[in-house]
C-alpha cells in the first residue's frame, strides 16, 4: 500500500464547489481507496492504495469528484517526501526573523527547473518573494495571501501548470499526519 496526499484546489471557498469532507471520504472509499483521512475543509485528503503512480491517483479522485459532486476540481497529489523536503529546502525558514504566518507553499503538477523562477516575473509581484524547489514554490508574502497578485492563478498562467497553495501551518500539520499514518 502507498499513501498519497491529494491536495484539492478551490473547494469550499466562499460558498463555491461545496463538498462535505465526510461525503468525500465515503465517495473515495466506495471506489477502493483505503484509510481515507481528510484535514480541514479546504481539500487535503490522504488515501492508501496499491496504485503507486501519483497522477493516476489524482485522475481517479478527480473523476469521482466530478461524478459524485459535479465539480471540476484541480488536484495535485504528493508524497511524504514532498512534505519533508518543504522543511529541508524552504530558505525562508532560515531567516533570522522568519514569520511563518507569511509563508506558503505552492505545490505544482510538474517538476520545475530553477530557471522557471524567471518565468514567474517576480518583479511584477514585489515585495512578495519566492524560490523554486522541484515541484514546489516557496512563497513569502510581504503583507498576506489575501492582498497579493501572486496567487495560484498567477502561477498557473505564468508556468502553465496546475497549482494549489497551502499555508505553512497546514504544511506542518499535513507532515505530522503523514508521520502518524
Amino acid at each position: 500500500m502507498t499513501t498519497h496526499l491529494a491536495l484539492l484546489r478551490g473547494i469550499n471557498v466562499s460558498g463555491h464547489n461545496m463538498i462535505k469532507m465526510e461525503a468525500l471520504k465515503t465517495a473515495l472509499e466506495n471506489i477502493g481507496f483505503q484509510n481515507v483521512q481528510t484535514y480541514i475543509q479546504s481539500g487535503n485528503v490522504f488515501v492508501d492504495t496499491d496504485e503507486e503512480n501519483a497522477p493516476s491517483v489524482g485522475f481517479k479522485i478527480k473523476q469521482e469528484i466530478f461524478k459524485t459532486f459535479g465539480h471540476e476540481v484541480p488536484i495535485v497529489v504528493i508524497g511524504k517526501t514532498d512534505l519533508e523536503n518543504c522543511f529541508k529546502n524552504n530558505r525562508f525558514l532560515t531567516e533570522k526573523e522568519a514569520d511563518i504566518k507569511k509563508m506558503y507553499v505552492a505545490f505544482v503538477s510538474i517538476a520545475l527547473r530553477s530557471d522557471h523562477i524567471n518565468d514567474l516575473k517576480m518583479s511584477q509581484v514585489k515585495p512578495d518573494e519566492a524560490h523554486i524547489d522541484e515541484s514546489r514554490i516557496y512563497i513569502k508574502y510581504s503583507v498576506g495571501a489575501g492582498k497579493t497578485r501572486f496567487d495560484q492563478k498567477y502561477i498557473e498562467k505564468k508556468l502553465n501548470v496546475t497549482a494549489t497553495i497551502r499555508n505553512w501551518n497546514t504544511v506542518t500539520q499535513l507532515l505530522k499526519m503523514y508521520e502518524e499514518r
